[in-house]
């Protein structure tokens, strides 16, 4: 599943996803869950935030292809489940995981930087900077 990034209630979303059909993943045959996001903007970056506890960095993967971030992994369930137990509630997800989420195109895909801080993921993406000029126009 995709999140667009910048998309109003108005925008056609068939129209959109046409736009940005590509293989971007590979197929996927057992289940698969995914992780929560919120995206944040301030003047300088965007920024993506992924609670994704009982999980190490290197056991994520992100990539990114065709303005897509991706965000997968696979988080293994606790040893304490096997222990002849009986679940009486089942809310948390074990296994594999991914997100997809189409940013816009005036970010420095270059500078990614991503880090686990108390169980958030954060995903840091600076946005380019465009000289600005003044023109002076002239009479003729």
């Amino acid at each position: 599943m995709f999140k667009f990034f910048w998309v109003s209630k108005d925008d056609d979303f068939e129209e959109l996803s046409e736009d940005y059909n590509t293989d971007i993943s590979d197929e996927i045959e057992e289940e698969v869950w995914q992780v929560a996001v919120d995206i944040l903007e301030t003047e300088t970056e965007v920024i993506v935030l992924s609670p994704i506890a009982w999980i190490e960095m290197e056991d994520i993967d992100l990539s990114f292809h065709n303005q897509v971030l991706t965000i997968k992994g696979e988080r293994l369930e606790p040893e304490i489940y096997s222990n002849n137990v009986t679940i009486k509630n089942r809310e948390c997800y074990w296994g594999k995981f991914i997100r997809n989420i189409i940013l816009p195109e005036n970010l420095d895909f270059d500078d990614i930087k991503a880090n686990i801080d108390n169980n958030l993921l954060v995903i840091t993406i600076p946005k380019l900077k465009f000289p600005s000029h003044n023109i002076k126009i002239e009479k003729i």
